[in-house]
């Protein structure tokens, strides 16, 4: 898929299947919530209030008050790319979440995935 579309897509469309990837696995929403949090420095009331507005996924995370400094320690492959390996920036911030919901929906405990 094409990085403008995905880009332009609404994050209210896609917090959804973040969430339901991380369910269908036994993980709660509020774990999904967690992760987004510690990867972008939002609060739970600053997600609630975009899912409610039109956000699209680059200003979610253009408009982010802080990407967690220890983003960089997420490694590995997701949608057959590495990850750590992504030079287009935001393509690299938006596979790093892709990759924090890949390892809670693997059951990895919330220590290791937010890196603490």
């Amino acid at each position: 898929m094409d990085s403008e579309k995905i880009y332009q897509m609404n994050f209210s469309r896609i917090y959804p299947l973040l969430e339901n990837k991380a369910l269908k696995k036994g993980r709660t929403k509020e774990e999904v919530t967690a992760v987004v949090c510690w990867l972008t420095g939002y609060e739970r009331a600053d997600i609630e209030q975009m899912l409610a507005e039109p956000v699209t996924y680059r200003e979610f995370f253009e408009h982010a008050p802080e990407l967690n400094p220890n983003r960089h320690q997420i490694k590995g492959v997701v949608c057959g790319v590495r990850v750590e390996e992504i030079e287009d920036l935001l393509m690299r911030d938006i596979r790093y979440l892709d990759k924090l919901v890949d390892e809670l929906a693997k059951g990895w405990p919330m220590e290791k995935i937010l890196r603490a």
